[in-house]
């Protein structure tokens, strides 16, 4: 059995070694070098900068804690070459290449764009072919650019490596996770930035009340973010860019009974469109993430694509039996997580002919902005049109952990469903979100109820601590067990519970 994997990101890494863990003869054919986007572009060094920003943000608050002295400048080559050494730690150090070899795959990097020659063989850009009895398509995505004119003259995340300085204004267009995650960034560092989002509301995926958070956040450190907005144009002017944008209704923001209770009359009354525009130093894409599956030439093999996707069933096959896809190639569930779980399951089953089914609703995710978000399962939203449901929010300044660290503001959220009382779902935003998402994912795993996950001692003081106190206070709105409510659960100057 002879095992092919296009692509040695996460999903392609992962389908490779387990492949060869079941006795096929493995060949791992990479673009570029392994690792993918997410350690050679994406996460690693991009959570590298984010690290950065945070410690210059901490910086500004020395003196709430006593401390003296001038808070550092930044030199931004010097924190991007420090992104850069944690880029090639996994190449340098850990030597993931001779791993990939050691255990027994063939592996061929810089090998250019693949393209597929039939359903059963690739060509590599230098010419040479490799036949195998079963694929493995894993080859991510790339950075998206909006079709409007100018579009060439913005980068994207990546680019931000070959930054020389910081530029003193910024417009970031797509609110999203990797645009919120630019602007934080940027903005630690000192950049004015301009956030322009399409949706209605930023991050318009995330849960509602983390939105609405992270927009305030946002806002108070003198960001500007503009939803509903389309932008139209860029162009090049003295002193930088132009960004023409075009305002489509209302902005998220205003007041609450119009964002919820008025809908109707919103879309009865709506604004109309008003034209603006801004200057920055530079302009950053933030706004999706397309498949690059259609550079492979896949018609070739006879497989149906959709958005530069390859078209797979829950079991991760094409519709050509024996190629399937991992990872970002697919589209369905773009995180890392999800790209190491594909591709050993593609792996798995395009090796032993099994039909293993992958459903991704536990999935963590964490974000690299100030303040931190996290998330795993359902949002209130999505949770309330299938269950009837029992929300429970613990505000971070009912904490002794976030208080300390004077990082007080932000909330974690758990949505229950009431029949069964299982965890559908955890919001979290503010310092630590991304570990404190996992503890709540390991719950969901393991088929917890809420009164289990209420009966659970936590470490004191922990930011993790909020948990516990939103399923003790989950299970008490539920009336499924007599828990005194903890003097640390009181708001506030509020009256003693009756």
């Amino acid at each position: 059995m002879h095992l092919i994997v296009v692509g040695g990101g996460p999903a392609g890494v992962a389908a490779a070694l387990q492949g060869a863990e079941l006795g096929a003869q493995v060949t791992l054919v990479e673009r570029g070098r392994v690792g993918g986007t997410s350690i050679n572009e994406g996460p690693a060094p991009v959570r590298t900068l984010a690290r950065a920003a945070r410690l210059a943000r901490d910086a500004r608050s020395w003196q709430t804690f006593g401390l003296r002295g001038q808070p550092p400048t930044v030199d931004l080559e010097a924190a991007i070459a420090n992104a850069l050494r944690v880029a090639h730690y996994s190449h340098d150090v850990k030597r993931m290449s001779d791993y990939i070899e050691r255990y027994g795959v063939t592996l061929n990097q810089q090998a250019g764009v693949t393209e597929f020659v039939d359903e059963h063989t690739i060509a590599t850009a230098d010419g040479h072919t490799v036949a195998g009895d079963a694929i493995v398509v894993a080859v991510g995505g790339h950075p998206g650019r909006l079709p409007i004119p100018g579009a060439e003259l913005a980068l994207t995340y990546e680019d931000i490596r070959h930054l020389t300085a910081l530029p003193d204004r910024v417009v970031i267009i797509g609110g999203a996770d990797t645009g919120c995650q630019l602007a934080s960034i940027l903005a630690d560092f000192g950049s004015t930035v301009t956030l322009l989002e399409f949706a209605d509301r930023l991050n318009p995926r995330a849960d509602q009340d983390v939105s609405r958070g992270l927009l305030g956040a946002f806002q108070d450190r003198g960001m500007t973010v503009l939803t509903s907005t389309a932008a139209r144009r860029i162009e090049q002017v003295d002193g930088g860019f132009r960004v023409d944008y075009e305002q489509l209704g209302q902005q998220q923001g205003q007041e609450e009974g119009q964002q919820e209770g008025q809908q109707e009359s919103q879309q009865e009354s709506q604004q109309e469109s008003q034209q603006g525009s801004i200057t920055a130093d530079v302009v950053f894409f933030a706004v999706g993430w397309p498949g690059n599956v259609d550079a492979m030439h896949p018609e070739r093999a006879g497989l149906e694509t959709r958005n530069g996707y390859l078209v797979v069933d829950d079991r991760l096959r094409s519709t050509v039996p024996h190629i399937f896809a991992a990872g970002d190639a697919n589209g369905v569930s773009m995180l890392v997580p999800s790209a190491r779980r594909e591709g050993q399951v593609a792996a798995e089953n395009a090796v032993l002919g099994t039909s293993r089914r992958v459903r991704h609703t536990i999935v963590p995710t964490g974000s690299f902005t100030d303040p931190e978000y996290g998330s795993v399962g359902l949002t209130e939203a999505q949770a309330r049109e299938r269950y009837d449901v029992e929300v429970a929010t613990v505000r971070y300044d009912d904490l002794l952990r976030p208080v300390a660290d004077a990082r007080s503001g932000g909330f974690c959220k758990l949505i229950v469903e009431a029949d069964r009382q299982i965890i559908l779902g955890a919001h979290v935003l503010g310092e630590y979100s991304a570990e404190v998402i996992q503890m709540v994912a390991a719950c969901m795993a393991a088929n917890m109820r809420v009164e289990q996950l209420a009966d659970l001692p936590f470490a004191f003081p922990t930011f993790t601590e909020a948990v516990g106190m939103a399923a003790q206070k989950c299970v008490r709105q539920l009336g499924i067990a007599r828990i005194a409510q903890q003097w640390s659960d009181l708001r506030p100057h509020t009256e003693d519970p009756a």
